[in-house]
């Protein structure tokens, strides 16, 4: 295992950053801490009782402290849990699993899963991940997920990286700052957005003091076939820089056998670009009255 932090006191930058935003958030909710085989796991839990449960898995370099606007959307709906990553910056272990990363994780969503099925919601649940959160979900045990949903999801394509994001990601890495991490936000948004001033900051914290890891390739297809039998849905942003809506549409035909649900406007961080937007689809699939996640979703223009 290595640690996701560079030292001791970068891991307590991050980690009192992390705290502070949740210390400080509105919505009347319940922190945890749980173990796994991928070490302690923090668990942010809010929302409406006695309804069904969603638990969201965020992408690389997030955790629930950056994805509070989406977790207060999904929290006026449904019973929310947020789970930091194991290995991710944020309030969760430090350490990285070792040897299969991707199996460690989906084997660590499948502890967490169990977790929240007997300890916290009621009635269905619904796994919801985004990028590598989308990975880890894809890569999880089926057993007790009433539904599942991936957003800009890792695990299908390899991830394009296109020359000019390439260059604001070096500039990043070694010039941790808030021009630099505005520059790179710039590429995962979509045109025209500003970038959030606490995603600025907290990039820069994350560069400054962890080591940032690619996002998986594509899953084998056992794994990924295996949800069909699972109500699903699968949505992605119009401007995803890593995942062009052509390539990853082909992929989540054949290997999820759902249509991409493109969302216009939106980049690859769709989730913070238009939380009440998603979170109004992700509603939607999750209602058994207003949709089935099976049905194939829509394609670009017919949200």
């Amino acid at each position: 295992m290595s640690s996701v932090y560079r030292s001791s006191r970068g891991r307590a930058a991050i980690r009192g950053w992390c705290e502070r935003r949740l210390d400080g958030w509105p919505v009347p909710h319940e922190r945890r801490e749980i173990a796994t085989t991928a070490g302690q796991t923090h668990l942010l839990i809010a929302g409406r009782p006695n309804t069904g449960t969603a638990l969201y898995l965020p992408g690389t370099n997030f955790n629930a402290a950056t994805s509070l606007s989406l977790a207060g959307e999904l929290a006026s709906r449904v019973r929310l849990v947020v789970a930091d990553l194991p290995g991710q910056p944020g309030l969760s272990a430090g350490d990285r699993p070792g040897g299969d990363r991707i199996a460690a994780y989906g084997a660590w969503a499948g502890e967490v899963v169990e977790h929240v099925h007997r300890s916290v919601g009621s009635g269905p649940l619904m796994v919801v991940g985004h990028s590598l959160g989308a990975a880890v979900a894809l890569a999880a045990p089926t057993t007790n997920i009433s539904a599942l949903a991936v957003v800009n999801p890792a695990g299908l394509v390899r991830l394009r990286v296109a020359a000019p994001i390439l260059r604001s990601t070096l500039a990043w890495l070694v010039r941790p700052g808030d021009r630099t991490s505005t520059g790179l936000i710039r590429h995962l948004v979509g045109p025209g957005r500003q970038p959030q001033l606490d995603l600025v900051q907290w990039m820069t914290l994350v560069a400054r003091y962890a080591r940032p890891a690619g996002a998986p390739g594509p899953l084998d297809s056992g794994l990924l076939t295996r949800w069909r039998q699972t109500p699903r849905v699968v949505l992605s942003g119009e401007h995803d820089c890593f995942l062009p809506p052509q390539a990853l549409g082909r992929a989540v035909q054949e290997q999820l056998g759902v249509r991409l649900g493109v969302l216009p406007g939106l980049g690859h961080l769709s989730v913070a670009d238009d939380p009440t937007g998603v979170s109004d689809l992700l509603a939607g699939a999750f209602d058994p009255h207003q949709r089935s996640c099976s049905r194939p979703t829509p394609t670009e223009g017919e949200w």
